[in-house]
């Protein structure tokens, strides 16, 4: 029935010129080929597309068949016998219809599936696609724009493979339409090489290609893991495609070096590219994904001039580090933890020009730092970010050094970093009265850093336990520069100090101690009484409540309270009796 419904139409159209097609044929063409195909009328259907008394016809409203065919390709099962008939019935559409009209419909079937399926559709649909588009004969930048932004859009719906595993199952299907994305483009990207006219279409189809490769870099391949490099990386599909783009961006004139060493200066460079929307949203993570690709990954690390000294590659990376940094994924920001790295081990210890931290990203970056080191709930990145400051301080000279731990000291608000910075302090002053003088570790430089670590932010009400990290350093601290430094050299500035001392931190610390273990005592106290009864009940530790904790955990954190308070009372006894020891000497040898 559907076939000699098909028939009755075709036989209606045949007599009609082609501006006399009305809509009413298309529709009924399009119903009973449909219904053709759900019937599985499939060797009559390919006779009627292939008859040549057809061909106006096919060439006009064929297009409608392809979704048909497409939809019956991706819902039966791969071993089908009649599968062959449908491709070749999908080949031959392709070859005999308007490819303007077959151009987006195609499109509108790749931006139909969800879920696994989009990479099932666009594997299946690459090919035609890629036909039709070399078809056309105008407008064909903006074909390729639109084909290539409609199949950017439908892969940033795949979710990323992180793991080795995850890369090599490829459930979603991400890694292969990468791999067939290239192929796709080459012969756009062919286009624009052979041309060597810079006439105003192939600029435009440059545009496009360009504007392509930074959606890529963006994603996926600003959260894509890659294998290790001792892996096979030849294997590894995400790392293939990057080398791609990267090849294509080169290729289209615009290699690595020219894009990134002139980011910032985008408008002047790129006169025909349109990126004014979208560069804040877009361009920033393009490029820092693209200088982690280069510079980690190794990927064309061998077009950069041998001549470009370390800090300037160091200076020229630290906003792209400033961005990944910025980012929440752990896939991201570690990428930038590693980019730094990567930077900071071409720089000799000490080198690093303190003038370098006038620039912002130099001061933000350690910043940025410190937030992984405190709120990534992974400890190898913790870690990691914990050993990159430490390499980041190790490169800075001394006044960088000073000037580093000022920044932290009054942003970092973590009593861990705190203590981190100010043990730092102390290798810096140890170096400095062994080995060689630095004037910004002694004397009044120092001094005013001191002024920034021996004090109570709140006095006597500070929170001793949650700050008990920053307090134990800072006394360490005194004690080392009481013992190392007698009161008649005085070079580091403490003695002349000392009684500001005592008032901003030794005392208040006294008082806050005795109110401190008071609370706790009495806390301990309460809380023994609650495990009588059985009861649960809410204690205040840190200024903060915990409600409904067992008493027998109660007391054990209350126990581990006072222990904290003992061991910083130990040692500010221990800190008070090396200060009158070293008075009462240097005043017996001065009265002797």
């Amino acid at each position: 029935m559907a076939v000699e419904e098909l028939h009755s139409i075709i036989t209606r159209c045949q007599i009609l010129e082609e501006q006399d097609f009305k809509e009413e044929d298309f529709g009924l063409f399009q119903l009973a080929g449909q219904r053709c195909i759900d019937e599985g009328h499939i060797d009559e259907l390919l006779e009627i597309i292939q008859n040549e008394e057809n061909k106006v016809i096919i060439k006009n409203m064929g297009w409608n068949l392809v979704g048909p065919v497409v939809r019956y390709l991706l819902w039966n099962d791969k071993e089908h016998d009649k599968r062959k008939y449908y491709f070749l019935m999908l080949d031959l559409l392709v070859k005999l219809c308007n490819p303007k009209e077959l151009l987006l419909g195609l499109l509108e079937l790749i931006e139909e599936p969800s879920g696994k399926q989009i990479s099932q559709i666009i594997l299946l649909l690459l090919r035609p696609l890629q036909t039709v588009i070399q078809k056309l004969r105008n407008n064909k930048a903006y074909s390729v724009g639109l084909a290539l932004s409609t199949l950017w859009s439908q892969l940033s719906l795949l979710p990323v493979p992180y793991s080795k595993e995850q890369i090599q199952a490829d459930d979603y299907g991400l890694c292969q339409c990468c791999k067939a994305l290239i192929e796709f483009t080459k012969p756009f990207v062919e286009d624009v090489i052979d041309n060597k006219e810079s006439s105003v279409e192939n600029e435009k189809l440059k545009d496009e290609i360009l504007k392509f490769c930074f959606r890529s870099l963006k994603c996926p391949l600003l959260t894509a893991q890659f294998l290790e490099q001792s892996d096979d990386t030849g294997d590894d599909p995400l790392r293939c495609f990057a080398s791609e783009i990267i090849g294509f961006l080169s290729a289209i004139g615009h290699p690595f070096l020219k894009i990134i060493f002139n980011h910032g200066r985008k408008k002047t460079t790129w006169d025909y590219l349109e990126f004014e929307e979208e560069e804040d949203k877009q361009l920033s993570d393009s490029m820092a994904s693209l200088a982690y690709l280069v510079f980690v990954q190794g990927i064309s690390i061998d077009q950069l001039p041998m001549v470009l000294s370390p800090s300037y590659l160091l200076q020229f990376n630290m906003g792209h580090i400033e961005v990944l940094l910025q980012r929440t994924e752990e896939s991201v920001f570690s990428k930038g933890l590693y980019l730094l790295e990567n930077g900071l081990l071409r720089i000799e210890d000490n080198s690093l020009l303190h003038q370098y931290l006038e620039i912002k990203s130099f001061l933000t970056v350690p910043q940025g730092l410190v937030k992984v080191m405190t709120l990534c709930p992974t400890e190898t990145l913790r870690k990691k970010g914990l050993a990159v400051l430490q390499l980041y301080i190790n490169k800075l000279d001394p006044q960088g050094k000073y000037t580093l731990f000022r920044c932290l000291l009054n942003t970092s608000n973590h009593s861990g970093v705190e203590a981190f910075i100010i043990q730092n302090i102390k290798n810096q002053i140890d170096m400095s009265l062994k080995r060689t003088y630095n004037k910004w570790f002694t004397g009044p430089q120092l001094i005013s850093l001191l002024d920034l670590v021996l004090f109570l932010p709140e006095g006597a009400e500070t929170d001793l336990l949650q700050n008990s990290d920053r307090i134990m350093a800072s006394l360490n601290l005194l004690r080392y520069l009481v013992i190392k430094d007698n009161e008649n050299d005085n070079q580091t500035g403490l003695w002349t100090e000392l009684e500001k001392i005592e008032n901003n931190f030794l005392k208040p610390l006294h008082t806050g101690l005795n109110m401190s273990k008071a609370h706790y005592e009495a806390e301990i106290k309460n809380s023994q009484e609650v495990q009588k009864s059985k009861d649960l009940c809410s204690i205040t530790v840190g200024r903060e409540e915990i409600p409904n904790m067992p008493p027998e955990m109660q007391l054990k954190v209350l126990h581990s309270a006072l222990f904290t308070f003992d061991l910083i009372e130990s040692v500010l006894a221990r800190v008070e009796e090396l200060i009158e020891i070293k008075t009462k000497s240097t005043s017996e040898e001065n009265m002797g």
